[in-house]
């Protein structure tokens, strides 16, 4: 099997994990299933040789991981620290930019305690992700994105938006 056929299939289990975590309302359920598929989608861009975004979503484990204890700023900027610092050691030039933008803007919405704000900043987050993983070649990690963009959209819209035209 190739690197590359490897990569997409991790990259559809990635997208499973996503698709359930959509479906559970505990908490820890939903960070367990984030954790599972940064996992597979580091696995993945190891499996493209994409350094910085297989470091990146390592550590967008851990910082779900540290998320199931605390949503304290000063571990929010540990982890944009660490961004900074995987985004540098992994050098690749544009991808890399891409990939380190996204990893910060992630962090900021997930320590983000309003969860209007949480979405608003996961769009630019999410996005800067689909254009690196579309740029990468990989339309297994566009697929996980864009259905994680899509989902925060219906749920915005459900909490936020529709709620408003209701009193109209």
């Amino acid at each position: 099997m190739s690197p590359f056929f490897l990569s997409q299939i991790l990259a559809g289990l990635a997208l499973c994990s996503d698709i359930v975590s959509f479906q559970l309302k505990k908490r820890a359920h939903i960070l367990l299933c984030f954790i599972i598929s940064c996992l597979l989608l580091s696995i993945h861009f190891i499996c493209l040789d994409h350094w910085t975004a297989a470091g990146l979503a390592l550590l967008a484990s851990i910082r779900f991981l540290i998320s199931f204890f605390t949503d304290k700023k000063r571990y929010a900027l540990l982890c944009i620290a660490a961004v900074m610092a995987v985004t540098i050691y992994t050098w690749e030039g544009a991808l890399s930019l891409l990939a380190g933008a996204a990893g910060i803007t992630g962090t900021i919405a997930a320590f983000n305690s309003n969860d209007k704000r949480l979405r608003q900043i996961m769009f630019i987050a999410t996005s800067l992700w689909i254009i690196h993983n579309t740029l990468a070649g990989s339309p297994g990690a566009v697929a996980v994105e864009f259905v994680f963009l899509s989902s925060n959209m219906v749920g915005y819209f459900r909490y936020y938006i529709l709620p408003g035209r209701r009193t109209l």
